[in-house]
């Protein structure tokens, strides 16, 4: 099996390489976009943590969050943790990497930059991308999904649309409104007895 998963892989990522189209590189990376207060308070967090617990001196604490408050990118942010938490558990997750599941489940959540285009293959299992506490690169979204008896799930916050385009036809996936102007998700598919779900925010009820 593991040989088998390997192989799977391998094609996978010949596979969406062929189809990706060249990139314009206007964009900013992952690891240039400017940080914000709350992500420099998770920072702050485990730095502590890691003091507190006898993995940082007093003197490193206090150098790393020097350097921690006068950061402006996420990059910046994300190196202060690097070597006190696995990739798992990392606060800020900067990878823009392909998700690939090939006879397993994979996922990307947490605080992480989603990039302006990512590609998705899910071959005899799944893929869970959580966008509730992400971070768009731009306002739209591309997901280029190959899904071959696979699965794609996505949970979304409020406020974020997604459509599926197949066949030169566009589904929305979403149920709940969004305000004009919206972040819009777009997920192009090629599927070979795939599924995609998509998870929402119950809906809230209206005041009388």
């Amino acid at each position: 099996m593991p040989k088998l998963q390997e192989v799977g892989e391998r094609l996978a990522e010949e596979w969406v390489t062929s189809r990706r189209p060249a990139s314009s590189g206007d964009a900013p990376q992952p690891h240039e976009l400017r940080a914000s207060d709350a992500d420099r308070e998770r920072i702050a967090q485990v730095l502590q943590d890691a003091h507190a617990d006898g993995r940082l001196s007093f003197d490193e604490l206090e150098e790393r969050l020097g350097t921690l408050y006068a950061a402006r990118t996420l990059g910046e942010l994300a190196g202060l943790t690097a070597d006190l938490l696995p990739a798992e558990e990392q606060p800020i997750n900067l990878d823009g990497r392909p998700v690939s599941a090939i006879f397993k489940k994979e996922q990307r959540g947490g605080r992480w930059v989603v990039p302006a285009e990512l590609d998705v293959t899910a071959m005899f299992g799944t893929t869970k991308l959580d966008f509730r506490d992400a971070i768009l690169q731009n306002r739209q979204i591309i997901i280029n999904a190959t899904l071959v008896f696979g699965g794609l799930e996505i949970h979304v916050p409020e406020g974020l649309e997604v459509v599926r385009v197949a066949k030169g036809e566009t589904v929305r996936l979403t149920k709940q409104p969004t305000e004009p102007g919206a972040p819009v998700v777009e997920i192009r598919t090629t599927n070979f007895a795939g599924e995609v779900k998509i998870k929402e925010p119950p809906r809230r009820k209206r005041r009388r």
